[in-house]
């Protein structure tokens, strides 16, 4: 036999060289993309990290939002606002009164 060979048996065909064995076991999947979801996926990459492992970090909500969720969450005092920042836009508001004359 040459530097390799096939070696039947055991848990699949094995690749057999004199230093070393190699046994292929990844399966893979090629899908297809939209250049936005694909530049999404792109920028979400750290340094030399793959596109699979973008995707085993990815975050996947499960529940979709809907108007009762998002109801429930105000509700519940969510916002996403700060207390500063809201209390900013009410001094502004208190701070710009309506002209007499609005078409001036």
């Amino acid at each position: 036999m040459g530097p390799g060979h096939w070696e039947p048996g055991g848990r699949g065909p094995l690749l057999i060289f004199p230093d070393f064995v190699l046994i292929s076991c990844m399966a893979t999947k090629t899908i297809t993309l939209e250049l936005d979801a694909y530049e999404k996926l792109r920028r979400a990459k750290r340094g030399g990290e793959s596109f699979t492992e973008v995707v085993r970090r990815a975050i996947w909500i499960d529940a979709p939002v809907t108007g009762a969720a998002l109801h429930g969450y105000f509700h519940k005092g969510g916002s996403g606002v700060s207390d500063k920042y809201l209390d900013a836009v009410e001094h502004a508001a208190a701070m710009d009164r309506t002209p007499e004359d609005p078409w001036t």
